[in-house]
Parts: C-alpha cells; sequence; structure tokens
C-alpha cells in the first residue's frame, strides 16, 4: 500500500525514512513504498533473501557457531541510467544459538547492543565495486537459556549510479557482528564479542537485481545526476555513502524524566500450569524513549484522526524497560517462560477530529488526551512447536473537547468538555504460529499494535457546554459508545546509556500505520 492511498497530503513526504542508523522500524515488516518518478519504488518491497554464514568464535578453541541472517532492502524495482539506485533502509536480521555466545559474555550482561557490516558486491556489465553496508544497528534484552539470540540490524546503504542500461546486481559476502554486553545502570561491563563471519558454501548471496534502462550516460555519471562522489568503475558504476537526512525538532535523546509507578501485568500470559519461575528480577531495567503514531477510529463516525501526528511536533513516550523480569527456573522438565513488564509515560498533543451530527452538519473540534501510566509487557511462554509469544501495551484515558466549530462557527463547550470517565486502551502486536515474527518485534524495536482484540469503549460526555445550554448529548450521541479501534506504529527505542552510534540515538520517527480504520 502507499501512502498516498490514505494520506494524500503525505505522498512525497519520506515519512519512513530516518536520520538514524537505527530506522524504524516502526515496523521492520511495515516499510512503506513512496512513487517518485524514475526508479520509484515497488508497491511491494523486493523479497527478503535468508543467507547462512559460519562464525569462528573468539579465541582458538571456542568452536564456531552459525548465523542466519535475513536481508532485506527498499531497492525500486527498476532504475535509470545516470539517476542514483537508493537501497533506502536496510535490515539485516540475524539469528544464532545464544548458547554458543553465553559463555563469551561477562557476569552481569543484562542485555546486548550489537552492531553489524554487511560486504555487498555491486556488478553491471562486467564492472563491479565493493559497497560495505555499515553501522547497522541492533538492541536485544539477553535471552533466556536455549532460546536464540535475535538482533535486527537497521541502517541506511550506501547509494549505486551507473552510466548506462544493463542489470545492477547486488551480492552478500563477509558479515562482521560486533556484540557489546551491557550491564545493570546500562553500563558496559566488557569488551564487544567480534565475529566476522563468512558465506556458508554452495548458497547463492544474490541480495537482488534491479534493472536498468536509458541511454548510456557513462561519461557524465556522477557529474550533474546529484549522486555525491564515491568509489567509481571505468563504466561509471559508482558506489557513495548516503547523506543523512534530518527529522526537524527531533531531541538529540531521551528527556529526564521521572517515572514512578508499577506495571500492571493484566494483559501478560500468565505461566503455564506447574511451571516453577525464579524471583522476580529488576536488574534489567534501563531508561528509553520512543515515537508512537496511530490512527484512532470513531465507529459512529466511520472514520478516524491522527494521534501523535509524525507531521506535525509528535512528543516521545519515555520508559523503564524491564522494570520486573520473571523467567522460568532451568530445571529438567520445567515449563518455559519469559516476561518482561516495562511502565512508560506519554503526554499525547491535542489531535484535530471531524465529525457529522445529527443533520450531518460538520463539526471540528480539538481533542486533549490524558494519559495514564503505560504497561508494556512483553514475553514468550512455551516451548517448541508450542511457543506463544505475547506483547501488549495498556494505559488508560480520558478525552476533553475544545475549540469547537459548527459548519466554521465557533461553539463555546466550556472548558470541562470531556468524558466522564478514563476508559481503557489495550493495543497488542500479533505473532505467527509457534511465536514466528508478525507485526511487532519487541519493545526495543516496535512495530504495529492495535485495539482489535480490546475495542474501545468511549464513555459518555459530561461538562459540555456553557451559559446554561446542555450540550452533552450531542457528543455523546455522536462519540460515545463501544467498538472504537486504535492502531499505534511504535519506533525504535532510544537507549541513552547504550554505547554511542549502537543506541537508536536521535530517537527514530514513527510512521502512520498503513491500515484502514475501523476495518482493522
Amino acid at each position: 500500500m502507499n501512502v498516498s492511498e490514505q494520506h494524500p497530503s503525505r505522498a512525497g513526504r519520506r515519512g519512513r525514512r530516518t536520520t538514524r542508523r537505527i530506522a524504524t522500524a516502526t515496523a521492520i515488516a511495515l516499510v512503506l513504498g513512496v512513487t517518485s518518478g524514475t526508479g520509484s519504488r515497488a508497491d511491494e518491497a523486493l523479497d527478503a533473501v535468508t543467507l547462512t554464514y559460519d562464525c569462528p568464535l573468539p579465541g582458538s578453541s571456542n568452536g564456531s557457531t552459525r548465523v542466519t541472517a535475513r536481508v532485506r532492502t527498499d531497492l525500486p524495482a527498476d532504475a535509470s541510467a545516470g539517476v542514483p539506485i537508493d537501497p533506502g533502509q536496510v535490515t539485516v536480521d540475524t539469528t544464532a544459538p545464544f548458547d554458543d555466545l553465553a559463555g563469551l559474555l561477562p557476569e552481569g550482561t543484562t542485555a546486548l547492543a550489537s552492531e553489524a557490516e554487511l560486504a555487498v558486491q555491486v556488478r553491471h556489465n562486467g564492472e563491479t565495486a565493493d559497497a560495505t553496508w555499515s553501522r547497522l544497528a541492533a538492541q536485544s534484552l539477553v535471552p533466556g537459556e536455549g532460546e536464540d539470540l535475535r538482533l535486527t540490524h537497521l541502517g541506511q546503504a550506501s547509494t549505486i549510479t551507473v552510466g548506462s542500461p544493463g542489470d545492477v546486481t547486488l551480492s552478500a559476502g563477509e558479515l562482521r557482528l560486533s556484540i557489546s554486553p551491557v550491564g545493570e545502570a546500562d553500563k558496559g561491563v566488557g569488551e564487544p564479542v567480534v565475529l566476522t563471519c563468512s558465506p556458508a558454501e554452495g548458497q547463492d548471496g544474490t541480495l537482488a537485481t534491479v534493472p536498468v534502462s536509458g541511454e548510456d550516460s557513462s561519461d557524465t555519471a556522477g557529474a550533474d545526476t546529484g549522486a555525491p562522489s564515491g568509489r567509481e568503475g571505468r563504466g561509471g558504476l559508482s558506489v557513495a555513502p548516503e547523506a543523512d537526512e534530518t527529522t526537524p525538532g527531533a531531541p538529540e535523546t531521551c528527556p529526564d524524566v521521572t517515572i514512578e509507578g508499577e506495571p500492571d501485568p493484566t494483559y501478560a500470559l500468565p505461566p503455564l500450569p506447574g511451571t516453577e519461575l525464579q524471583d522476580v528480577t529488576h536488574g534489567a531495567s534501563r531508561r528509553v524513549c520512543t515515537y508512537a503514531a496511530g490512527l484512532a477510529a470513531v465507529r459512529k463516525q466511520n472514520g478516524s484522526m491522527i494521534i501523535n501526528d509524525p507531521s506535525r511536533r509528535p512528543t516521545l513516550m519515555s520508559m523503564i524497560v524491564a522494570k520486573n523480569s520473571y523467567t522460568s527456573k532451568s530445571t529438567p522438565g520445567n515449563g518455559f517462560y519469559n516476561r518482561q513488564d516495562s511502565i512508560g509515560q506519554i503526554d499525547l498533543p491535542d489531535a484535530e477530529s471531524t465529525f457529522l451530527t445529527f443533520d450531518f452538519t460538520p463539526v471540528t473540534a480539538r481533542v486533549s488526551f490524558d494519559t495514564g501510566p503505560v504497561t508494556a509487557t512483553t514475553g514468550t511462554r512455551g516451548r517448541s512447536p508450542n511457543k506463544e509469544v505475547w506483547a501488549a501495551i495498556s494505559f488508560d484515558q480520558s478525552l476533553r473537547l475544545h475549540d469547537v466549530s459548527v459548519n466554521g462557527t465557533p461553539l463555546d463547550v466550556g472548558p470541562n468538555c470531556r468524558s466522564k470517565a478514563p476508559f481503557r486502551v489495550v493495543l497488542e502486536g500479533t505473532f505467527g504460529p509457534n511465536g514466528t515474527q508478525g507485526t511487532y518485534t519487541n519493545v526495543l524495536l516496535g512495530g504495529l499494535l492495535t485495539s482489535k482484540n480490546y475495542p474501545v469503549d468511549i464513555p459518555p460526555f459530561s461538562g459540555c457546554g456553557s451559559q446554561g445550554e446542555d450540550l452533552d448529548a450531542l457528543f455523546t450521541a455522536a462519540i460515545s459508545g463501544p467498538g472504537n479501534l486504535i492502531a499505534m506504529n511504535q519506533a525504535t527505542v532510544c537507549i541513552p546509556d547504550f554505547p554511542a552510534g549502537r543506541n537508536g540515538c536521535p530517537p527514530a520517527a514513527a510512521a502512520l500505520p498503513a491500515l484502514t480504520l475501523p476495518t482493522l
């Protein structure tokens, strides 16, 4: 789906791109296409390629481990000679048995910050050039015993320019991972574990092939095309790093705020019967912040409004990640359970809404949100092939209407036109069978969350009116009631105290969900 299908004013905006080496993920699986002239992005991005790597472990007696890397780019379906080919956001999703790496990490490691570098060979009409996709960053909490370590590395790739028609083929080479251990209070507890990995024998490392059309412009390639200077072959094949984009007004790091209270575990899956748990731990908790952008649909109006609009001045959600952690005991026959409960807060900016009253008169209003403490609970229950994974964010919220106009004429509703009581919002990520990847990754990398399983029930309104005029019934009839849906995209978090370059800071922008509400 193109952004222009639902948000025409944003059709040309490259909101899915970020300035950072960690881009969002606002949902890794939800990168949106944007159509803009020659070399336009396809409606559906090129398929991801899964590769296998053999990685010797540091130290002569430690053997090796096998890493699976799923590589995805946002390359265009075709391109023109002399016009830079932009791979866009790169995702290198690596998976390795954590037990192979656990012995290399120091005691006290509670989280990991990783940086990946992928060697890429570019071929065109017999010419070759090397492109290194570097500074691809990822973060993860330490997985449980017997679990895989999954690191979703995100960043920007080099642009490619060719001066003549012909296919451009990209092939993956060596993969380098630098995994830094992080302990309590977000402090480094040791040197990075560096894995230099070679592609396993017998596999095709081709990532993508992009056909290039147009006239031969090799004599002028890179001169007047807007392509940055970089490594160039004899036939006009050049590879150059992409300049960072900026997000206007984005802070460099997380605000210094105090988050009080305890997470609400209501929407966490309980352990399976008979599962013994260790004592609750708090050592992995860390301060993070993230953007989230969404759509809220009012069922009675069959329309939606934008929440925390990324094109304006969105606000950050601050969180303490993994304030409470619950893990099953490593005893024979015991069930597996791993859960992290996080707590956060957000002061959402006002939203603008237009709705129709009984006589189909348009009413516009600004909506203020009073949002209570935010709980994020994520975890895994059970083992393959019956593993269950969940992610839920919940909070209480109330609404206040102000700056109301009816058919363009201001309507005084008073200062306290609000929902009578707070209402509960529960947003969940979805996952595939046996816990396979779905719309949401984890609390660090974010993704899409919806209230599909918990439609919002908006209470009646009270306090609406002035000079003796009671407007409560008007707004209650137009807005209040059950069956209202919300969809939010959470971006990758910024972790201020993680190693620089691997911490997701400045905070990445969040893209609006690519959904049509109210049917989720």
